[in-house]
């Protein structure tokens, strides 16, 4: 079961103070970035819930956290409750702690393949 586009408009707004966050459908879910495309991908919707990657910023802003697996055989992520979902400031700080946590995503390059002489 996907998550409803509503549900990722509502969370995008929530988020609407971050730097340039962005959803990109995956699978029939979504990953949420920050800073583009390009930035940091910080966030999971998996079945109309918000999914937070676990670090240690994060932690220490939310006190007791709840971890699920966002889908099957996933390590467990911080699953949002519906209360810090409501409140826009707390869920800005918690994306900006956790995003800055992270490292700076690796630039993947292409391979060049050789013709071969024959």
């Amino acid at each position: 079961m996907g998550s409803q586009a509503s549900f990722v408009e509502f969370v995008l707004d929530q988020l609407s103070a971050c730097d340039d966050v962005i959803a990109k459908k995956m699978f029939g879910e979504y990953a949420l970035y920050m800073s583009g495309a390009s930035g940091k991908m910080f966030a999971l919707i998996c079945d109309d819930q918000l999914f937070i990657k676990p670090t240690t910023a994060g932690r220490e802003l939310l006190g007791t956290v709840t971890e699920a697996p966002p889908y099957p055989q996933a390590k467990p992520w911080y699953l949002i409750d519906s209360e810090l979902l409501e409140d826009r400031d707390a869920l800005t700080t918690l994306a900006r702690a956790t995003a800055a946590a992270l490292p700076v995503p690796v630039k993947k390059t292409k391979l060049v393949t050789r013709k071969s002489k024959s």
